[in-house]
Order: C-alpha cells, then sequence, then structure tokens
C-alpha cells in the first residue's frame, strides 16, 4: 500500500454500504494519480490500482471520496457518502479497452475482500460506474472480469437455468429489484440495457431487452430475493 493523499474530499452523510468500481481512461497510471491529486480537478477515489498491483492510498475510508458524481443505486443518490471507491489503471474506451492485467485484478480481489468483511457490503451492491451512472458512465467496461470476481465472493452472477422463462414481461421490475433506477425514456432505456449487458453479457451489447437479456435480468433478481 503506497500511501499517496488527495485533497479531493469531504464528510460522509451516509454510512458505507457501497463498494464501486472504476477504469480512470487514461493513458497511463501516472497521469491518473496526478489527475486524481489535483485539487482544481475535483475528482478522486479511495484507492487507485496499478496494472502490476501495486495500491495507492487516496483518501481514507472514513471520508467521501469524489469518484461516482451523479448516480442511483437502490434509492441511494449521494453515491460518493456510501461508497468506497477503486480506480484500475486501464485506458478505458478510449484506448482501445485493453484487458485487465491478471496481477491488477489479484490485488483488486484482495483488496475488495478486506473492503467488504470491514464494511459487510452485501453482494448486489458491489457495482460498476456504468450500473449507478448508465447514461454518463461505461467502465469498467465489457472486459472487466466480473465473474471471477463473483467466484472469489465478490459481487453477484446470475445463472440462467434451463426452462427460464425468456420474456420482456418484468424486465423493468427485475432491474429496479436489482438496484438500478429504472427511466422512462426510451433512449435512457436503451442505456440502462446496453449497461446491464456490459456487466452480465459484455458478449452481446446491443441496448435490446432480448430474451437472454431479460432471463438473466429475472435470475439476478431471483438472487437478491433469495437470503
Amino acid at each position: 500500500m503506497i500511501d499517496a493523499p488527495s485533497p479531493n474530499y469531504d464528510d460522509r452523510s451516509l454510512p458505507v454500504s457501497m463498494l464501486v468500481l472504476h477504469y480512470t481512461g487514461m493513458r497511463t497510471g501516472a497521469e491518473a494519480l496526478e489527475r486524481l491529486r489535483n485539487p482544481a480537478a475535483k475528482v478522486s477515489a479511495h484507492y487507485l490500482l496499478e496494472e502490476d498491483g501495486r495500491i495507492f492510498s487516496l483518501v481514507k475510508e472514513n471520508k467521501r471520496a469524489w469518484h461516482a458524481g451523479l448516480g442511483h443505486w437502490r434509492g441511494i443518490t449521494d453515491i460518493n457518502s456510501a461508497s468506497i471507491g477503486i480506480e484500475l489503471v486501464n485506458g478505458g474506451h478510449d484506448f482501445d479497452l485493453p484487458a485487465y492485467p491478471e496481477a491488477q485484478i489479484d490485488t483488486l480481489i484482495a483488496l475488495c475482500r478486506d473492503i467488504i468483511k470491514r464494511h459487510e457490503i452485501d453482494a448486489y451492491n458491489i457495482v460498476g460506474h456504468s450500473d449507478i451512472a448508465p447514461d454518463r458512465k461505461q467502465d469498467p467496461g465489457e472486459h472487466f472480469p466480473w465473474l471471477s470476481l463473483a467466484n472469489a465472493g465478490i459481487g453477484l452472477w446470475p445463472e440462467v437455468t434451463n426452462g427460464e422463462e425468456m420474456s420482456a414481461s418484468g424486465f423493468w421490475h427485475d432491474l429496479g429489484q436489482t438496484g438500478y433506477l429504472v427511466p422512462e425514456n426510451a433512449e435512457a432505456r436503451q442505456n440502462l440495457t446496453a449497461a446491464f449487458q456490459r456487466r452480465f453479457l459484455p458478449h452481446a451489447i446491443t441496448g435490446k431487452a432480448d430474451p437472454q437479456t431479460c432471463a438473466t435480468a429475472q435470475a439476478l433478481a431471483r438472487l437478491i430475493r433469495t437470503p
């Protein structure tokens, strides 16, 4: 753990209940670290993970880092107050969306496990930036290994069973049950569907609520309803 304090934080107004994962979307980790510590940028995160597995600690966990911006999850709108934010060094969609190195993901898994245990964060509250702000954000992107994290006990991964009802009926209800804010606007709904697919069906990001997408949403909602 490398101490690299950022001045970009304030006090929390909510207890920690969420973990939000991002990519930096910049050419290098050094550029991202500089920006996250620049007072003029007014952005930060609690941690920055380099591609080689180094962890930079920027903001203490009891403080409100400025990583999420406008968003919504399970009724929470001040995501920054309720969450721990982790930035992974990755060029993102602006720089060819490179794969996440194994060393980086191994470190992330260890860090997430520690944070989850310390704050008793529920699996359904481990999200990507695109989950809480689907109209604005795409990170951590379709190359992020959500399944590997779920297999390590971090977050949820739905398994569609044989004979699963594949109908658009209930799709929006299932997304709302999961935690997404379901909009009325058609374009915003398409963005939300694409965000859901980016996380759970990264091979088929169409923005359309096709049968596979509906079945996946149904399976995910069922996991959350189950104690």
